[in-house]
């Protein structure tokens, strides 16, 4: 019996918009908040904005990407078919980096909430329980897109429910204290210079934050009647996590302080710590749980997106042929499963939700403004919305990529290099076996 080549399409609108979620409720709302927080103080409220704005631009840039070419690997096949082969693989390389930088900053978090919650700040244990968490749901990613489905169902409605409860403690306290936080959104005196930068900064890292809805994207060979899913579930996805942002920072915010969060941020766990400041004592463990919980989901999301991308670039040479194989039920590419598991475990021996999300953050801004370029070459008839989204997306994009650190975005670029570098040989060395 023939191995299929092509993975089933078997999701529909739900598992469409819960697969985002998934994606996108976890380092986002329970990690990088804190991070932004200790870069732009208060004004982390006009960053998730700033950066939710930036995300709708792209999202409907790749909605309507994915709805007129929904295969698995997102903008590296966007790129392919609307650019050129080299804007492909860039696309591809950098997602691979981006989100692999991304699934390390989950794995971290979830260790970081869980050694929090038991009283354990170890730096070797964090990592020890964060490659655990890498293992265990490459094992489950291996099994096929059913089976993770369910999973984040179930993830997805235990985090929603955990955050609703510490909007719901903290919101009292938060009104009382929104007057002077608001008043003070950009510093006072001294503290205003440099706050544009600094917001700036802390809305590219916000963006990343968002960035879960291109799950469904690179899934677009598995999305049932993708023209009208995608665009839908893109949007639903966005506009959602908008408004869980918005509550969460606002609260987190108001009744806890930037001082709380920035503060437990190198434990990677600032909400359990903020929910201490304004919560009954059960409610910190109560973030806690959801916390953990959503770390896995964001992971377990990050691992099944990364190899879809990673079996489209096999499928064209662009990495070992052998990473296109699927398992006998066509549910699984195992080898790429594998792969990805593997990159994501190694960028957890950083132990820093710092490094790694502030890495992120700066690839993953260059990656959709290769989304947005391709968007502006759809032919006329395959658009879903005006040229001036695409335009606002890729100049946003180009915009923010360089407010993060500059080691970062030296790094970042030098790792470009190294990518084209890579393409070149090994496709040199493949046409000359």
């Amino acid at each position: 019996m023939s191995r299929p080549l092509h993975l089933r399409r078997e999701l529909g609108l739900l598992g469409a918009v819960v697969t985002g979620l998934g994606s996108i409720v976890g380092t986002g709302v329970f990690v990088s908040i804190g991070i932004a927080a200790g870069i732009a103080g208060p004004s982390v409220v006009a960053a998730i904005l700033i950066g939710g704005a930036v995300a709708t631009f792209n999202g409907l840039s790749s909605a309507q990407l994915a709805a007129n070419h929904p295969v698995s690997g997102g903008t590296y096949e966007y790129g392919y078919r609307y650019l050129a082969p080299t804007w492909g693989f860039l696309a591809g390389w950098l997602f691979m980096t981006a989100k692999s930088a991304s699934a390390a900053t989950a794995a971290l978090g979830f260790s970081g909430y869980l050694l929090l919650q038991f009283g354990l700040p170890s730096r070797s244990l964090l990592i020890a329980l964060a490659l655990l968490a890498v293992s265990g749901l490459t094992g489950v990613v291996l099994l096929g897109i059913q089976r993770s489905n369910a999973a984040n169902i179930a993830i997805v409605s235990l985090t929603l429910g955990c955050l609703t409860v510490f909007v719901a403690f903290g919101f009292e306290s938060a009104l009382e204290n929104a007057g002077a936080t608001l008043t003070n959104l950009f510093g006072e005196g001294g503290e205003r210079e440099g706050a544009a930068r600094r917001l700036l900064h802390a809305s590219a890292l916000m963006f990343v934050a968002y960035t879960g809805y291109g799950r469904i994207a690179t899934l677009g060979e598995e999305v049932r009647a993708p023209r009208r899913t995608i665009p839908r579930a893109i949007v639903v996805t966005l506009v959602g996590t908008m408004v869980l942002y918005g509550l969460v920072a606002f609260v987190a915010i108001s009744a806890a302080g930037v001082g709380t969060l920035d503060g437990a941020t190198d434990r990677a766990a600032p909400l359990a710590a903020a929910a201490r400041e304004f919560a009954p004592p059960f409610a910190p463990t109560v973030v806690t749980v959801g916390a953990i919980v959503a770390m896995l989901g964001v992971l377990l999301n990050l691992i099944l997106g990364l190899s879809r991308v990673l079996l489209a670039m096999a499928r064209r040479r662009d990495a070992p042929y052998r990473l296109s194989t699927l398992n006998e039920r066509g549910t699984s590419p195992t080898l790429a499963v594998l792969a990805v598991g593997a990159i994501i475990g190694g960028l957890t021996l950083t132990g820093n939700v710092g490094i790694t999300w502030s890495f992120s953050a700066f690839t993953v801004l260059l990656y959709y403004a290769i989304t947005n370029l391709a968007a502006l070459a759809l032919p006329r008839e395959e658009r879903l919305f005006p040229k001036w989204v695409a335009v606002a997306g890729l100049l946003a994009c180009l915009s923010l990529a360089f407010f993060v650190e500059p080691t970062v975005w030296a790094v970042g670029l030098g790792l470009i290099a190294l990518g084209l570098v890579w393409r070149y040989l090994f496709r040199r060395g493949a046409s000359g076996a």
